[in-house]
């Protein structure tokens, strides 16, 4: 599981994250470094959303900018802010 992000440099693999408004974890995910911030954070949630019915809003970097906050408004119901 190695891949490389031009755009952000990495080598390997990058984390992503979902944790509460007190930074307690809720869930992890490990990729490619290649696969796009976006299509991960699609994975995550199409996984997870159902987990956690009390999520309204979710906050992220630039780098999950584009199409996805209106997928996340459609398909998750949930407030996407960048």
């Amino acid at each position: 599981m190695r891949g490389y992000d031009g755009g952000k440099q990495v080598k390997g693999r990058k984390r992503h994250i979902l944790v509460d408004t007190q930074g307690l974890l809720l869930k992890v995910m490990v990729l490619e470094a290649d696969i796009q911030d976006r299509d991960a954070a699609r994975h995550l949630l199409i996984q997870n959303i159902a987990r956690f019915p009390w999520l309204r809003k979710i906050w992220t970097d630039g780098g999950y900018r584009g199409l996805l906050v209106g997928w996340v408004r459609r398909f998750c119901r949930v407030d996407l802010d960048i």
